[in-house]
């Protein structure tokens, strides 16, 4: 067998540190009910959240909604997250409003192309895409996700941003998700 040469170990891991932080959150998807999983990246002009939730943190249940009671707490929990500016409040100082907001949950009809089945353990993920004049100055986001919902016990956070990248942990009730060097 041949070893890689020095030059091609190098751009192996170059490789792998490069991956996006969303492409390794999507190959080691876990679903624990009062988990959330987070990747915030900073990058140029933007601030990305890209969320992986089980649908019981939002909604109390894990199905296509049955009731008019699910099918109205569906609804208000849809509208709460396209309102992310108001849950996810990122650092003044990078000045940045909301952009994009992608929901996906074929349980609850978004993005039916991914083939998640409607009933057992649905999920609820979404990306949340910000458009700063200053994102690189961004040294925190409040994370509003606990006071918003009453299911989320625990965030699981990486963040790639200019001061590096760092994996942070909150538990209810804190919500500053903070990084720096």
């Amino acid at each position: 067998m041949k070893l890689m040469s020095r030059p091609l170990i190098s751009l192996a891991f170059t490789a792998v540190v490069a991956t996006p932080l969303g492409a390794l959150a999507q190959t080691q998807h876990a679903h624990v009910h009062g988990q959330i999983k987070l990747d915030v990246v900073v990058e140029g002009p933007t601030v990305v959240i890209e969320m992986e939730s089980p649908l019981d943190n939002f909604t109390g249940f894990e199905h296509a909604p049955r009731t008019d009671a699910e099918k109205k707490a569906a609804e208000t929990v849809i509208a709460q997250l396209r309102a992310a500016d108001q849950i996810f409040r990122i650092d003044p100082v990078a000045n940045c409003k909301l952009g994009p907001v992608t929901l996906r949950s074929p349980a609850l009809g978004l993005d039916k192309t991914e083939g998640e089945p409607s009933e057992g353990h649905a999920d609820l993920d979404g990306t949340f895409a910000f458009n700063c004049t200053n994102a690189g100055a961004a040294k925190f986001i409040d994370v509003g996700l606990f006071t918003a919902f009453k299911g989320p016990r625990q965030i699981e956070a990486q963040i790639a941003a200019p001061q590096g990248q760092f994996k942070r942990s909150l538990k209810r009730p804190n919500e500053r998700l903070a990084w720096s060097k």
